[in-house]
C-alpha cells in the first residue's frame, strides 16, 4: 500500500483528524472517494479477526473487574491460567482506541504464557471504551495526563497485591500504551519490567528515575515515533538503565496489531512477541 496512505492514517489516528478531513485527503491520494472508502477497512481494526485465543478457552479464567483508584472506579479485563498461584503479573496497556477486543486477546495470550494479565481501561471515568473508535480517540484528548498516569501506577500496585501473584509485575503497551509504559517505568519504582511497542519516548531528563529493565520495539517506517529514539537511547546509556532496543526494518507503526490488515506484519510481530515473552520470563518468574 502507498506509504502516503499509511502516513495519513497515522495522522488521522494520532493528531487526530476528523473522519471527514481524513477521507477527503485519502480521496486526493487514491483519485476518488470510492477508492478511499474501499481502502479504509484495510487500515482500520477488524475486530472479527481479534480472537486468536478464544474467550472461553478451557485453560483460562477471564472476567471484567472493577477497582477504585484516585476516587474513580477503574474497569479492567483480566485473564489467568486456571488454578495457578504464585505467578508473575503483566499489565496490558491499550492503544488510543481503548480497551477493545484485540487488547483483550493480547491479555489472553499472556495468560496462556502463564501470567495473571490485566488490561485497565483508561476511559473508565468516561464510562468505559465506546464501540465507535472515533469517539474513543476523541475521549483520549480529554484525559488529564498526570491523573491518567497515576491511575495506571496505582493499578500496578493493585495488580501486585492480587493473591495469585508472586509480587512481580511488568507492563506492555502499544502505541499510546507504549508511551504510557515508558512513563510508568519512570513513575513506579516497584515495576519489575516494561515493554513498549512503538511508544513515544519520555523526556530524557526523567530517564534516570527508571528502575525496571526496558524492552523497546520500533517500526522501521515509523518516522514520527522514531525521531525520539536517539535522545532516549543516549539518556538510557548515560543513566546505566538496562534495556533492549529492536528496530524492525520495512514495517509500519502498529505492526503487531493483527486486526489492521494494511499495517500488520506477521514476521515482525512474531519476533517481537517472542522477545517480549522471553523478557518477562527473565524478569517476572
Amino acid at each position: 500500500m502507498d506509504q502516503r496512505i499509511i502516513n495519513l492514517y497515522d495522522e488521522y489516528t494520532h493528531r487526530p483528524l476528523s473522519r471527514e478531513v481524513f477521507l477527503k485527503r485519502l480521496a486526493a491520494i487514491t483519485g476518488s472517494m470510492a477508492l478511499a472508502l474501499s481502502i479504509t477497512p484495510l487500515l482500520e481494526s477488524n475486530h472479527a479477526k481479534a480472537a486468536t485465543i478464544a474467550e472461553d478457552d478451557d485453560e483460562l479464567d477471564t472476567e471484567m473487574i472493577s477497582y477504585e483508584v484516585n476516587d474513580i472506579v477503574m474497569f479492567a479485563y483480566t485473564a489467568k491460567p486456571k488454578k495457578k498461584m504464585n505467578m508473575g503479573a503483566v499489565m496490558v496497556i491499550h492503544e488510543n482506541r481503548g480497551l477493545n477486543d484485540h487488547i483483550k486477546d493480547v491479555t489472553r495470550r499472556l495468560a496462556k504464557a502463564g501470567y495473571l494479565a490485566m488490561a485497565p481501561d483508561a476511559l473508565s471515568e468516561a464510562g468505559g471504551t465506546p464501540a465507535n473508535e472515533d469517539e474513543a480517540r476523541r475521549l483520549f484528548t480529554t484525559l488529564d495526563t498526570k491523573k491518567n498516569l497515576d491511575n495506571f501506577v496505582k493499578s500496578v500496585e493493585f495488580l501486585r497485591a492480587r493473591k495469585e501473584t508472586n509480587r512481580k509485575v511488568g507492563c506492555v503497551g502499544f502505541c499510546w500504551g507504549g508511551a504510557l509504559a515508558n512513563q510508568i517505568a519512570i513513575s513506579s519504582p516497584k515495576l519489575n519490567a516494561a515493554v513498549s511497542f512503538y511508544g513515544r519516548q519520555p523526556d530524557p531528563a526523567d530517564v534516570p528515575k527508571i528502575k525496571a529493565p526496558l524492552q523497546l520495539h520500533y517500526a522501521g517506517l515509523d518516522e514520527r515515533v522514531n525521531a525520539g529514539i536517539p535522545a532516549f537511547e543516549e539518556a538510557l546509556k548515560k543513566a546505566g538503565i538496562r534495556y533492549e532496543l529492536y528496530l524492525y526494518p520495512g514495517v509500519n507503526h502498529a505492526f503487531h496489531n493483527d486486526t489492521s490488515e494494511a499495517r500488520y506484519n506477521a514476521d515482525a510481530a512474531l519476533h517481537a512477541w517472542k522477545r517480549t515473552l522471553d523478557f518477562f520470563e527473565a524478569n517476572l518468574k
